[in-house]
């Protein structure tokens, strides 16, 4: 029985140190590509939350389209659906991806109309 023991550890100290290599590389690859992108993702959503102003053409995370009529302190917007139509949403649930999508779309018709 002893002999089967004998046989079954690890073959001296330099397996430990390449297993401890390999978990750090798997470690530094996991944040490379999943915890860095969402974090500047957050970031920039944040920042593009911040920067809202009366005015600008947005897309709420529900599709629903709108312009800003008032930024409010309370962390809302009152949004203008249609005319005289006002809706009051939180700056959370605005699509920073729709958004920009929406207005890169309206960008490029008015410079393609001049």
């Amino acid at each position: 029985m002893t002999n089967l023991v004998v046989l079954l550890q690890a073959p001296g100290a330099g397996g430990s140190n390449f297993s401890m290599l390999l978990i750090g590389a798997m470690i530094l690859v996991f944040w490379l590509f999943m915890i860095r992108p969402q974090q500047k993702k957050a970031k920039q959503a944040k920042k593009f939350q911040e920067d809202m102003q009366k005015g600008d053409r947005i897309v709420t995370i529900a599709g629903i389209h709108g312009k800003i009529n008032k930024v409010n302190d309370d962390a809302t917007i009152d949004l203008e659906t249609s005319p005289g139509s006002y809706m009051k949403i939180e700056k959370s649930a605005i699509s920073m991806e729709w958004t920009q999508n929406i207005n890169k779309a309206a960008a490029a018709t008015t410079t393609d109309k001049k």
